[in-house]
C-alpha cells in the first residue's frame, strides 16, 4: 500500500494565497470608521427628508405614524381609555404594531451598533440597505394589495416601515449628530426656540437643527403632493429612493484618520 505521507506533508507546507492588494483594500475601507462630517449631515437630511414623505401618507392611509412615535404614544393611550374612538381617529392596532416594531428595530441596532462599532462603514452601508428593501417592501404591498385602513396589509406596510424607521434613527447617535434625528421634531423646536446663540453667523447646532426642520417639512408637503396626485404606493417608492441614495453615499463617506496617522507630528 502507497503511503501519502510525503504528499499530506507538501500540501500542509503550501502557504494558503494571501488576500491581493486590491482585495486587502477592499476590506480596509469597508471597515473604516465613517467620519461625522458636512456629507453625514446631508445624509441625514435625505434620510429625514425620506421620513417625511412616509409620515404624510401613514397617517392619512393608516391613522398612525411611521415614524412620530410621539404621536403613536399618545394615540395609544388613547385607545386603552377610549376604545370607541378606534377606527375614526385612529387604529389601535396600527399604533401598536408601529411602536412595538419601531423600538425594537432601534433596540436591535443601537445594542449591535456597540458590539460592531456604531460608524463602521460597512454596517452603516448594511443597516441603510436593508431599510431601503424594507421601504420598497412596502410600497410593493400597497402596489400589489392596494390600501386598507386595517388588517394583514395595512400591518405589512406599517411593521415594514416602523422597522426601517426605527433602524434609521439609531444613525444620528451613531453618528455624534443629534440635532438631526431624522424623525422627531419637538425636541429640534424646542432646542431651537432656546438657544442662547440662535441669531449668531457660526452656530453648528442651530444650523443643524434648521436644516432638519425644514428637511421634514419638505419632505411632508412631497410626501403629501404625491399621495394626493398618485397615491401613497408611488409616495413610499420615492421614499425608498431616498434611503437608497443615503445608502450608496456611506460607500464614499470620508472615513476618520487611523491613530497611527493622528500621532504622526
Amino acid at each position: 500500500m502507497k503511503t501519502s505521507t510525503g504528499d499530506d506533508q507538501r500540501q500542509k507546507e503550501t502557504p494558503s494565497p494571501s488576500p491581493s492588494p486590491k482585495q486587502y483594500a477592499v476590506v480596509k475601507h469597508l471597515t473604516q470608521n465613517i467620519q461625522p462630517n458636512i456629507s453625514s449631515e446631508l445624509q441625514l437630511l435625505l434620510l429625514t427628508f425620506s421620513t417625511g414623505i412616509q409620515d404624510a401618507t401613514t397617517v392619512p392611509d393608516y391613522h398612525c405614524f411611521s415614524s412620530n412615535q410621539t404621536g403613536n404614544t399618545i394615540f395609544l393611550c388613547l385607545g386603552l381609555v377610549l376604545p370607541h374612538l378606534n377606527g375614526d381617529v385612529f387604529v389601535t392596532a396600527n399604533i401598536g404594531i408601529s411602536l412595538g416594531l419601531f423600538l425594537g428595530a432601534g433596540w436591535v441596532t443601537g445594542q449591535l451598533s456597540h458590539i460592531i462599532g456604531p460608524r463602521k462603514r460597512w454596517w452603516l452601508f448594511l443597516c441603510n440597505f436593508i431599510q431601503t428593501c424594507l421601504v420598497f417592501a412596502a410600497a410593493a404591498v400597497q402596489y400589489i394589495h392596494g390600501t386598507e385602513i386595517q388588517g394583514p396589509q395595512a400591518l405589512s406596510v406599517i411593521g415594514l416601515l416602523a422597522l426601517a424607521a426605527g433602524s434609521q434613527v439609531v444613525q444620528s447617535r451613531s453618528l455624534a449628530m443629534t440635532e438631526i434625528s431624522t424623525a422627531m421634531a419637538t425636541a429640534a423646536w424646542v432646542d431651537l426656540l432656546i438657544d442662547s446663540k440662535i441669531l449668531a453667523y457660526h452656530n453648528r447646532p442651530r444650523s443643524r437643527r434648521v436644516a432638519f426642520l425644514l428637511a421634514l417639512v419638505l419632505g411632508g408637503f412631497v410626501g403629501a403632493f404625491i399621495y394626493r396626485e398618485v397615491g401613497s404606493g408611488t409616495a413610499l417608492a420615492v421614499s425608498g429612493a431616498g434611503k437608497f441614495i443615503a445608502t450608496v453615499m456611506y460607500l464614499f463617506a470620508t472615513a476618520e484618520k487611523d491613530c497611527d496617522e493622528d500621532s504622526v507630528v
